[in-house]
């Protein structure tokens, strides 16, 4: 059997191969602090856990229209006039089997076999692998500290050429924590706009975070796409449910597509999410939010104290992006070093790019604030050894 060429540049999660090592140790009876996995702690709140039955006992298990149930997208439409004061029209919002899924779709609409898609390096590896299953071409646009990580808009324009067809940015970012503020974001539209590509923002970290209020990038214009997603801020990661804003030019096309690929999202799930939206739900949300700000405020100091280099506070999702070269040159060494010896399990740098991947790692604070102290001490027991 012979397997697609494309096989070759779709590269793993290397933290899996982390996390079964993890799961073999704790087996064996040893304790693991876990803050290498991006999934909340906090299993779904119990409002929506209710729909999903209620969901279940009213026979809601037959197929939805591909573009998802019409009141779920009405409700997402509702949200970002409620949240955002932006005023979509809901035939806009396609609901898909997570965020991942919508990305597919976005890239499958855009990209032909050569074109170029823009990102962040570092960046959420996934991607760039959407990418490279269209036969497409991910370009890593190297970011640092002075950008907040995220790509400045003359580093878009330089790298624009004819073949590319889109700039995909996060805010939140995936692994940074970093947000984006609404003149990069216009600034961006400009650009792919002035080039006639297209502008993707993922969201999915929307909701998560710390003293500041992330602006979508539909409040800069009607023709970008945005991803989000009902797994991080509503906690809803094992139900597979995201959704995507198009363009109502987009709509047929994205249609079309899911019904080849998905068929439809998760009906009890979408009728779950219906009471995602709810004022007490939100309330349980936000309550965890906080939780998460206090862990990021705990964890930051303590692994700056330790040597690792910070030098952005990230305002959103749950991950801190540390550089850890004072300690190590091979970051995925160090990782695999740090959970045999101290039974403490963190993301080497590698999953995000190739932009001094070696010189980082990420810790992800989505563990309980005690087992955060408990792998700061066991970390700072590690690094005297070194």
């Amino acid at each position: 059997m012979q397997i697609a060429d494309r096989m070759h540049s779709i590269q793993p999660f290397h933290v899996m191969a982390l996390l079964a090592r993890a799961r073999e140790l704790e087996a064996t009876g040893r304790s693991i602090v876990h803050m290498e996995i991006g999934e909340p702690d906090f299993v779904t709140p119990r409002p929506v856990i209710d729909a999903g039955m209620a969901a279940l006992a009213a026979g809601h298990t037959h197929y939805t229209p591909a573009t998802g149930l019409p009141v779920l997208r009405e409700r997402i439409a509702t949200y970002y006039r409620e949240r955002y004061a932006v005023d979509i029209e809901p035939t806009r919002v396609v609901v898909t089997p997570g965020a991942s899924a919508a990305l597919q779709l976005v890239m499958a609409m855009l990209v032909n076999p050569g074109d170029r898609v823009l990102m962040a390096d570092p960046g959420y590896p996934c991607n760039r692998n959407f990418v490279y299953l269209l036969n497409g071409r991910p370009v890593g646009l190297p970011v640092g500290p002075d950008s907040a990580y995220q790509p400045e808009p003359r580093q878009v324009e330089a790298n624009w050429d004819a073949d590319t067809r889109a700039l995909l940015v996060a805010s939140p970012s995936n692994p940074t924590g970093t947000v984006l503020d609404a003149e990069t974001l216009r600034a961006y539209h400009a650009i792919t706009a002035s080039h006639g590509g297209a502008l993707v923002v993922d969201e999915i970290y929307h909701g998560l975070t710390y003293g500041v209020q992330a602006r979508t990038a539909l409040s800069v214009s009607d023709d970008v796409i945005v991803v989000n997603s009902f797994s991080k801020y509503f906690g809803m990661t094992g139900w597979r449910l995201g959704w995507l804003v198009v363009p109502e030019n987009c709509v047929a096309e994205i249609d079309k597509l899911a019904q080849n690929l998905f068929l439809a999202a998760p009906t009890v799930a979408q009728h779950a999410a219906l009471e995602a939206f709810s004022e007490e739900n939100i309330a349980i949300l936000e309550t965890r939010r906080e939780a998460f700000r206090q862990r990021r405020d705990f964890l930051l100091p303590a692994l700056r104290e330790l040597g690792f280099e910070i030098p952005v506070t990230p305002q959103g999702a749950f991950y801190l992006y540390a550089g850890c070269s004072r300690f190590t040159a091979d970051s995925y060494r160090f990782s695999a070093d740090l959970l045999e010896q101290a039974g403490v399990a963190i993301t080497p740098g590698i999953d995000f790019g190739a932009n001094r991947p070696a010189q980082h790692v990420r810790f992800a604070y989505t563990t309980s604030q005690e087992n955060l102290e408990t792998g700061v001490s066991r970390l700072a027991e590690y690094l005297r050894g070194l």
